[in-house]
């Protein structure tokens, strides 16, 4: 049976997709209250997380089901899909467990860290036959989708040069840097999805240049907290991206594509729309200091289209070669560092293909 087949008939006669949610730190928490409470057609049923308490907590505010392992969420007759939205070294098994059981799978980014794990999970998902949707969600923010647009149907021609600007108010914790995967893997992987989808063509060679700046402690980490990425498309477009842990006005967003008939661009939302002007000069509120704050149309957007995919029985809009694409970008930008070279992405494509 699909996940459509067992979605139950909710209120107004519609189908409701019922959701267990594993993982319920802050990421997670934030999808369940999503899920639950705003999306039409949505219904969040169980509950886990490792942390026996931080599950019994988000259980509790919800009013569902609190599964004591993977498992007995996955075994459980009322869920038709899970959102895998626990800790990146976890996500390759729950994927094939999920798949295995026949449910819709939604998963928070990356993957994995490794690609040829990321081939073992979706190799599982394509077998199954099952949705699946990875967590890019900047694809689903109104601004960065009308530049998207702007490129699919013609208005700016040509793409020819790309910039993406993506800056954090603050670096994360040391511990956190050092199980994520770095820069590349934890924050940049956003930008070279965004590359891709802006343009419409896959990257092929990457130059990638870091430096400490901000917490030379990340050092131990073997990261960087700046960088500065280029990435070269098949269609022959260039995309440059510029990376900063720390961005003292706030969350900094922005994509600009430069084409040949013109260009598109998203701008920064302020924290409202106010403005003051004196004789003094102009005031204006600054830039939201969270990610939540940010993008928080787009997390929307993002679950009503795995909803809608799910019951239409379509693919969803960010699929598996949107989820393994990123991974190989950013691997092939931290080899590019280390070795001080451009990097063609092939060549860590093979790399993959060696060690399976």
């Amino acid at each position: 049976m699909s996940p459509a087949d067992g979605m139950r008939a909710g209120a107004a006669g519609g189908e409701e997709l019922r959701v267990g949610v594993l993982g319920v730190g802050r990421i997670g928490r934030m999808h369940a209250e999503l899920l639950h409470r705003q999306i039409p057609g949505a219904r969040v049923t169980w509950v886990h997380d490792p942390h026996e308490e931080t599950a019994r907590r988000a259980g509790e505010r919800l009013g569902v089901s609190v599964a004591g392992d993977a498992a007995a969420l996955l075994a459980a007759d009322d869920v038709d899909a899970v959102a895998i939205c626990s800790s990146t070294d976890t996500h390759v098994d729950l994927i094939v467990a999920a798949a295995r059981a026949g449910k819709a799978i939604f998963c928070e980014k990356p993957i994995s860290l490794e690609l040829a794990a990321v081939d073992r999970a979706l190799a599982e998902v394509e077998a199954a036959g099952v949705p699946f949707q990875v967590g890019f969600n900047r694809r689903f923010d109104p601004a960065h989708a009308s530049v998207a647009r702007a490129v699919a149907d013609g208005t700016v021609g040509d793409p020819q040069i790309v910039r993406i600007s993506s800056r954090d108010p603050e670096p994360p914790p040391l511990s956190y840097v050092r199980v994520s995967g770095g820069i590349f893997l934890d924050m940049t992987i956003h930008d070279f999805d965004m590359a891709r989808f802006v343009t419409g063509s896959e990257v092929v060679t990457v130059s990638a240049h870091g430096a400490l700046r901000i917490q030379p402690e990340f050092a131990e980490a073997g990261d960087v907290d700046t960088a500065v990425v280029t990435l070269e498309h098949e269609n022959g477009c260039l995309t440059a991206i510029d990376n900063s842990r720390r961005a003292v006005y706030g969350f900094d967003q922005r994509v600009e594509v430069h084409g040949s008939q013109g260009m598109a661009a998203s701008e920064d939302p302020r924290i409202h729309s106010g403005i003051v002007r004196t004789a003094g000069g102009t005031c204006a509120p600054t830039l939201p200091f969270f990610f939540v704050e940010r993008y928080t149309a787009s997390y929307l957007a993002q679950w009503t289209a795995f909803v809608e995919a799910v019951r239409d029985g379509t693919a969803p809009a960010v699929g598996t070669r949107d989820a393994r694409a990123p991974l190989a970008i950013g691997l092939a930008a931290w080899r590019s560092l280390r070795e001080r070279r451009p990097v063609p992405v092939a060549e860590i494509e093979e790399a993959a293909c060696a060690s399976t």
